[in-house]
């Protein structure tokens, strides 16, 4: 195809209880289900399910309005689903969006943007849709509210991406949103101004000038900012100052987990990182060697000071 496809790839995540608890045969016609049903969400938004990969489905669609509208669709009638639903067979939505040309041979889709929907949904986590601006720039203000993650670097690409997360809860406050009218410019490296990370764990703080960098977290002596905790790893994660922002990059056995600090009114961006980058924006937390669901793991708060150049201007808040 020559004309630049959307292409949605949704997951469910907790498929793995799912098969402990129910058995494999049940299991599987269980998330057999409720593929297909995704498939006819859809379907009825003009989509076309190219195929389903196990628990995933993979759809493309001539417009973003109407992926993004099948997206919100699934996660508002699939949340209110299984509130009724044993917490252990709770799967939830998981999902990416990208926007470009596409090739189909033998029935598949091919092409960068199917990578790039690929990997925003294994990177976003439960509950969450991811999009590319390609797509976002396709919307209107009253089609959907979202807001940007500023750019995040993607396994294979050599730039980083302007990603942003739908927000399809009803009830998230707008303050937080923005519109499509205010992608016409981004920040660029050339208006960055080298700032300051703050790091605290328990009783240990420590600051940290962008001209300082890399520094290295973990569990060793030889690390920047020690946590002496098992479950982190020697060398766990690099903080880098790279194209005028500060870049935060596992390298540990076990994972790291970021979440961006919100003004209360919507949920914190979570995001979880294996061998992955993301760019530290404000202020937040890291959590080390597991997520931030157990209460027990090493938590580090991080805030950057003034002089970081910020991610978007005219109306999109990073």
């Amino acid at each position: 195809m020559d004309a630049p496809t959307t292409v949605v790839f949704a997951d469910l995540t907790g498929s793995t209880g799912v098969f402990e608890t129910l058995g494999n045969t049940k299991a599987t016609q269980a998330i057999t289900r409720l593929t297909h049903w995704i498939g006819q969400v859809c379907e009825a938004h003009s989509g076309r399910v190219v195929k389903t990969l196990g628990d995933g489905v993979l759809a493309v669609f001539p417009e973003g309005s109407r992926a993004v509208a099948a997206v919100v669709e699934m996660q508002r009638v699939h949340q209110n689903r299984i509130k009724t639903w044993p917490a252990n067979l709770r799967m939830r939505l998981q999902v990416g969006v990208a926007c470009g040309e596409i090739v189909e041979i033998n029935g598949d889709c091919y092409g960068d943007a199917v990578n790039v929907a690929s990997r925003l949904s294994d990177m976003s986590g439960a509950d969450q849709i991811w999009a590319t601006d390609t797509v976002i720039q396709q919307l209107s203000p009253k089609d959907v509210r979202f807001r940007s993650l500023g750019p995040i670097n993607l396994k294979g690409k050599a730039e980083a991406r302007v990603i942003y997360r739908i927000e399809w809860q009803s009830e998230v406050a707008t303050d937080f949103l923005t519109i499509a009218g205010a992608l016409e410019q981004t920040a660029s490296p050339s208006d960055a101004v080298p700032g300051q990370i703050d790091l605290s764990w328990l009783d240990v703080n420590a600051s940290f000038n962008a001209s300082a960098l890399p520094i290295h977290i973990g569990r060793v002596a030889e690390a920047d900012f020690v946590i002496n905790d098992p479950r982190v790893s020697r060398l766990h994660a690099k903080i880098e100052w790279r194209q005028g922002a500060f870049v935060l990059a596992d390298i540990s056995s076990y994972g790291t987990w970021v979440r961006f600090t919100s003004n209360g009114t919507d949920a914190p961006t979570e995001l979880p990182l294996r061998r992955q980058e993301c760019v530290l924006l404000g202020a937040g937390e890291m959590a080390l060697g597991a997520p931030f669901s157990d209460f027990t793991v090493p938590t580090v708060a991080f805030h950057l000071s003034a002089g970081v150049v910020a991610l978007a201007r005219r109306g999109v808040r990073a």
